[in-house]
């Protein structure tokens, strides 16, 4: 470890249990309209970089690692949930709580409710796991640096869908999100736009992804813990129909680790605030 950031994608797994998909409504590609796909190979040359990259196996629609650790919508289960369980989010109301009930184009996934059994395992054996390597990761590169950097890397389709504000209208290349400056350092959050910027790309804030769960929870800018979401258009870098790479997924991933050069390359040090003495 090289450098003050931590990267991950907690949307990009392929990996899809049999008895998933056997259980399921949908067939295996309507399942994977879910996934953040490749995101984890668009940023995997920040490993060569000295940044670790955390990503899961595990696919969306199967278990959400960009969620509170119970969010679930009880219309799916067959028997009652327990107290803790959070019934009443925004995510749990659009279907795309911890356990999602529909994919990314509103359509329902199970054919018949879950026992909540199902989804207690779901969530000790691998959101729980996710969790604590990535937190693990995010103390130890606050240790040994004295501040540290979640990059949430995630992609969004290149027209708004059904359950977004934005429903019809082309995005652009990329979106930060910090959460409207409570997650992140405002040095971090301008320094990422103007790189990205300079690289080419068109670069909007908070609109429409302001930054999930992960960037929530772990931005505390105050402790010099900072979170910055990435969402970048999928149609720069694969066919969206087909859920293959395009013909510039190359360039997307060079740029991107272009990016995270970039970043450690700023002399952060240099300026006011939470993130002084970054640079050791």
């Amino acid at each position: 470890m090289r450098l003050p950031f931590v990267f991950s994608s907690p949307h990009s797994g392929r990996i899809y249990p049999q008895a998933f998909v056997t259980g399921s409504n949908l067939d295996a590609m309507t399942l994977r309209r879910s996934e953040d796909s490749f995101v984890e190979e668009i940023f995997d040359g920040v490993v060569a970089l000295g940044a670790p990259l955390i990503h899961a196996r595990f696919p969306r629609a199967y278990l959400d690692a960009n969620r509170e650790p119970y969010e679930l919508d009880p219309a799916m289960f067959a028997d009652p949930l327990p107290p803790h369980v959070n019934t009443r989010s925004l995510r749990v109301a659009g279907g795309l709580g911890t356990i999602a009930r529909v994919v990314a184009d509103s359509t329902e996934i199970y054919r018949t409710p879950l026992a909540y059994a199902e989804a207690e395992r779901r969530i000790r054996l691998l959101y729980m796991p996710f969790h604590e390597k990535l937190r693990g990761l995010l103390e130890e590169t606050l240790r040994a640096f004295g501040w540290a950097l979640l990059v949430d890397c995630h992609s969004m389709p290149s027209v708004g869908g059904p359950t977004d504000d934005d429903r019809g209208t082309d995005r652009p290349d990329i979106v930060l999100g910090d959460r409207y400056g409570t997650s992140c350092a405002g040095e971090i959050t301008e320094e990422a736009e103007r790189l990205l910027k300079k690289l080419g790309y068109s670069v909007v804030r908070n609109n429409p992804y302001a930054g999930g769960f992960n960037t929530e929870h772990y931005g505390r800018p105050q402790s010099n813990l900072h979170a910055l979401q990435i969402e970048i258009n999928r149609a720069l870098y694969m066919d969206e129909a087909r859920l293959e790479r395009g013909p510039d997924f190359d360039k997307v991933r060079a740029d991107m680790s272009a990016f995270a050069a970039g970043l450690a390359g700023f002399d952060w040090s240099a300026l006011p605030g939470n993130i002084r003495g970054a640079a050791q």
